[in-house]
C-alpha cells in the first residue's frame, strides 16, 4: 500500500533517473509528485512570464518538470501554493569564479 497519494514504484523512479538524471520527490500533506530539473529553455520562459506573474512562474516550472505523482499537487490551490515555496530549490546554481589572467 502506498505511503503517499501518487506514489510510484522504484522501477519507475529508476527509469526516470535513467532518462532525466536527477529526480526529486515533492511531498506535501500526504501527496507526492516527482520532478526533474528544469532546462534552460524552461527557466528562460518561466523567468520572462514570472516577472509579471510569480504564480505563473511556479505553474511553468511545475508543469515542465513534472514526471508523475498526485495530480492534486497541480490542481489543488493549497497544495500548489505549498509546492511553489520549494520549486526554486530545483534550480541549482553552481559556484563560479572569474579570475584575471
Amino acid at each position: 500500500m502506498p505511503k503517499y497519494k501518487g506514489e510510484v514504484n522504484q522501477e519507475q523512479i529508476d527509469a526516470w533517473k535513467k532518462q532525466h538524471g536527477e529526480v526529486k520527490a515533492l511531498i506535501i500533506d500526504g501527496h507526492i509528485g516527482y520532478l526533474k530539473k528544469p532546462d534552460r529553455k524552461t527557466l528562460g520562459y518561466a523567468s520572462t512570464v514570472g516577472s509579471k506573474d510569480p504564480i505563473k512562474f511556479n505553474e511553468i516550472i511545475l508543469s515542465n518538470c513534472w514526471l508523475g505523482g498526485s495530480e492534486d499537487i497541480k490542481t489543488d490551490d493549497s497544495l500548489f501554493l505549498s509546492a511553489g515555496q520549494v520549486l526554486a530549490d530545483l534550480i541549482q546554481v553552481k559556484e563560479a569564479e572569474l579570475v584575471n589572467l
